[in-house]
């Protein structure tokens, strides 16, 4: 019997994927529960793994487009038992003994041979963004402490232990080739784009053509959360494992804002407005491979330790590029954060088909009036792009609004009144 390798329901409104590269090569012994192959889809990089313990038998390429449904290859019984075998049956049977007296029969073979303890440990399971560091920088994986789930070797464990690398050797200029532009002659590199490149595009396209996008301004004086989060970070990392950043703040407060104002939190389909009664937060995030938008189900079901910690793992699943395609699926409404790049003002591309994205910027440091003094107070500036066809402007100065007064005055907002 053998086990076939499908390519799994992906996602809403995803049908197809690029296999990316295979994690084992072709006749390899493979484990259940093993990654053997990496899709690529529209959103994320979806690893799949193993049904069945055997012998893997590739029936597809790396760069082939595949559908929901298609079969990658498929897992013949016992290969894995005998690749765990395969160190003790290294030397021949022995032969039967001979119908003869004469015969001395053969000596055992060393104990230690068929020692459960002398079999080679299985190859630790590496991420596709841990591999990639391994092979550029040339790393022994079992050398490598990994600080994940179950002793998982996690990017930061894999970047630590690598060494920096040294700066490449310049490649020599290769002869322009006859049907490419003479322009590649002058260092140019063409690449394909890749699909989550090219979905990105098509949906902010799709936004700009279909959504008749506004945005609106407004800022916030920082000075109450900064100072409550310089209080309390400690023992708030302590207790709850995971630091205190300011964006569990900002989720707070538009779960809040979203509950004054639900138009934000709806969506247009087709001649119907769908109001959601959950709210799904869309977190954008920036990764090697592009900008991601992983979902935190149920914020609001989540005080601020639950987003905090949710957050943080959603980023960081991000970072290794491990995001299954449900997690990116599904928000009702995003924030993006590109004041961590330095931002200082932005207009935010809505992320169809939610109706509202909040735009976080850079705190800097202004004069600000306040009771008739002129003071200085670390700002930031927020910006609210929403549809016009569904959320008039009182509705979007106003969310925009109780986002600010709850960021001012954070024990309002932590006592939800």
């Amino acid at each position: 019997m053998s086990a076939e390798v499908k390519v799994p329901r992906l996602a809403e409104s995803i049908s197809e994927a690029t296999l990316v590269e295979w994690l084992k090569p072709d006749g390899a012994a493979v484990r259940q529960d093993e990654p053997i192959a990496t899709l690529e889809t529209d959103k994320a990089a979806v690893e799949i793994v193993a049904d069945a313990a055997g012998t893997l038998a590739q029936l597809k390429k790396p760069g082939d487009v595949v559908k929901v449904g298609d079969v990658l290859g498929r897992i013949a019984d016992g290969g894995a038992v005998a690749a765990v075998a395969a160190p003790v049956a290294a030397a021949p049977a022995p032969k039967p003994a001979a119908k003869t007296a004469a015969t001395a029969p053969a000596p055992p073979r060393p104990a230690a041979a068929v020692t459960p303890a002398t079999r080679p440990s299985p190859p630790p399971v590496l991420s596709p963004a841990v591999r990639r560091i391994v092979e550029e920088r040339a790393l022994d994986p079992a050398a490598i402490s990994g600080s994940g789930p179950g002793g998982r070797i996690l990017k930061e464990d894999a970047l630590r232990q690598a060494a920096p690398m040294p700066a490449p050797a310049p490649a020599p200029v290769p002869e322009p080739a006859a049907e490419l532009p003479a322009a590649t002659t002058d260092g140019d590199r063409v690449v394909p784009m890749s699909r989550i490149r090219l979905r990105i595009a098509e949906r902010l396209v799709q936004a700009q053509q279909t959504a008749a996008i506004l945005t609106t301004f407004n800022e916030i004086d920082m000075s109450r959360v900064m100072d409550v989060r310089a209080r309390y970070k400690d023992a708030f990392e302590k207790k709850h494992g995971v630091k205190l950043g300011f964006m569990s703040f900002f989720a707070h407060a538009c779960v809040q804002a979203l509950a004054d104002v639900p138009a934000v939190n709806a969506e247009i389909r087709g001649t119907d407005i769908v109001y959601h009664e959950a709210v799904h937060m869309g977190i954008a995030a920036s990764t090697e491979r592009g900008l991601v938008v992983p979902v935190v189900r149920d914020a609001h079901t989540r005080d601020l330790a639950s987003l905090e910690r949710e957050i943080a793992r959603m980023a960081q699943r991000a970072r290794d590029g491990v995001l299954t395609p449900q997690e990116l699926s599904g928000g009702t409404f995003t924030i993006t954060n590109g004041g961590v790049f330095g931002s200082l003002l932005s207009t935010p591309i809505l992320n169809p088909p939610q109706s509202g994205i909040l735009g976080m910027h850079k705190i800097e440091k202004r004069p600000v009036v306040v009771d008739d003094q002129v003071v200085v107070r670390p700002m930031m500036y927020v910006a609210l792009s929403y549809d016009h066809r569904l959320i008039d402007g009182q509705q979007a100065v106003t969310f925009l609004v109780r986002v600010k007064e709850r960021l001012e005055d954070p024990e309002r907002m932590l006592l939800a009144v």
